[in-house]
């Protein structure tokens, strides 16, 4: 309460708080519009099978769901966010030399991802078009189906995802929290209510009239279910505190002689250092042969092959009928996480700054004795942070496959999602607690404190 107390009388903060409401209001206005010439009435119910396209919604703060203007969302510029990252470890000389140029490096990186987001948005605007085309009539596509028809809904969708872009940066500049990151949260958090009452509909309202032991363990099962989310969020939220901290200490020097100042820190490595991304990198490879075979023909969306990457669905191959899709899919979720970290903490780049700066790990040798304890320990922690990723990012699956919802898909739990909203949560606490920490800062030192 007293934290609350705090932020309510301070004004930076509620001006912050309320430029972001604004925008976020903007933004779910603009998720309702469809594009014009598009009939998505039924739309949810090809998200809600378990397609491809349902990361896409999630991603996008569900406005994939109306088919909105905003419909492509902040994907793509994720999407190539991640790729100049890629091309920027020595991959690609250009951009090696803008990562070490400072601000204005990555300045220059920045509308490089911008000009690469025109190009994968508009390959992903085609791709989705035909890719709801070839699999399903309850969405129609009320233009003529002529390359300038493409092109108009191509371009719709384009200049929305460059609003939305936009109001990212408006909040990440004027509110709190990462913009980009706060639209995904809204649209993820705006369908919760809705996936809360249509349980409590399916459980309860439906077994009134039924026999009393039928609404009984309708009640029990919506308290399960709320019990179940309640238990991912916590798990989540522990997996995102949890670290594993290398004690550093920093060495200086006094009166011209070398000295070991008492002045000891940490350096904290988290379990799950990537993120969220090992999923999206994952999902994305996932879809690609779907997205692929719709650009090449329609008939081809119902090949058989395409269920091999289908991570809810079971695969004959010969004698086996095992859930492939899924197995791949946890094998890339692994695979991904283990590259994320290593590329988010590096090694060899942090043993070099602790030698510039005078600082060692204690009972470890400066250089490359230093750099190989930092890499162990790294991927022992990220060991841990993959293996609760993917329980995490596979649950949703495991239960489609298991049946337990009875072919409802709208109701599996999911848990990328919460992943998404735990982050953002934990970095807009940290924001809200170092605003207020200056607050309190500036009043020292307006009073003459010392």
């Amino acid at each position: 309460m007293k934290k609350i107390a705090s932020i309510l009388k301070n004004k930076e903060i509620m001006n912050r708080i309320l430029f972001t409401v604004l925008i976020l209001f903007i933004f779910r206005i603009g998720a309702q519009i469809t594009v014009p010439g598009v009939d998505a009435s039924g739309m949810e119910n090809i998200l809600n099978s378990g397609s491809a396209l349902s990361l896409m919604n999630m991603l996008g703060g569900g406005t994939l769901q109306t088919f909105s203007i905003f419909a492509l969302g902040v994907s793509p510029y994720i999407t190539a966010q991640i790729i100049v990252q890629l091309l920027s470890t020595d991959v690609l000389p250009a951009l090696s030399e803008l990562r070490r140029q400072g601000q204005y490096g990555r300045k220059k990186m920045e509308y490089a991802t911008r000009y690469l987001t025109l190009l994968l948005g508009a390959v992903q605007a085609y791709g989705i078009i035909k890719t709801i085309e070839n699999s399903s009539a309850d969405v129609t596509f009320l233009l003529d189906k002529q390359w300038y028809s493409y092109l108009y809904v191509i371009i719709v969708m384009l200049a929305g995802t460059m609003v939305v872009m936009w109001l990212g940066d408006q909040i990440s500049v004027k509110g709190i929290g990462n913009g980009i990151s706060m639209i995904i949260f809204a649209g993820i958090v705006c369908s919760l209510p809705n996936q809360f009452t249509h349980a409590f509909t399916t459980y309860i309202s439906m077994t009134n009239g039924s026999p009393e032991n039928l609404v009984v363990a309708g009640v029990f099962k919506f308290i399960l279910y709320v019990l179940a989310y309640i238990v991912i969020i916590a798990f989540v939220t522990f997996i995102e505190l949890s670290q594993r901290k290398i004690p550093i200490q920093h060495s200086g020097k006094s009166g011209g002689q070398t000295q070991s100042m008492a002045r000891a820190s940490f350096l904290p490595i988290k379990i799950n250092s990537a993120g969220v991304i090992p999923v999206i990198f994952a999902s994305s490879l996932m879809m690609a042969p779907s997205v692929i075979a719709a650009f090449v023909d329609a008939n081809a969306m119902e090949a058989p092959w395409l269920k091999i990457f289908s991570t809810s669905e079971m695969y004959n191959m010969g004698s086996w009928s095992m859930p492939w899709g899924l197995l791949i899919y946890i094998v890339l979720t692994v695979v991904f996480t283990f590259f994320y970290a290593n590329l988010q903490i590096d090694p060899q780049q942090m043993a070099e700054n602790f030698q510039k700066n005078g600082s060692y790990i204690p009972g470890v040798k400066p250089g490359i004795e230093t750099e190989r304890y930092i890499r162990r320990v790294l991927n022992r922690v990220t060991c841990i942070g993959a293996i609760a990723l993917v329980i995490i990012a596979s649950l949703p699956s495991i239960l489609t496959l298991s049946g337990v919802f009875g072919g409802d898909n709208s109701l599996v739990l999911g848990g990328t999602g919460m992943i998404i909203v735990v982050g953002v949560c934990l970095e807009l606490n940290n924001q809200i607690d170092g605003l207020l920490a200056g607050k309190s800062f500036d009043e020292v030192v307006a009073s003459g404190g010392h």
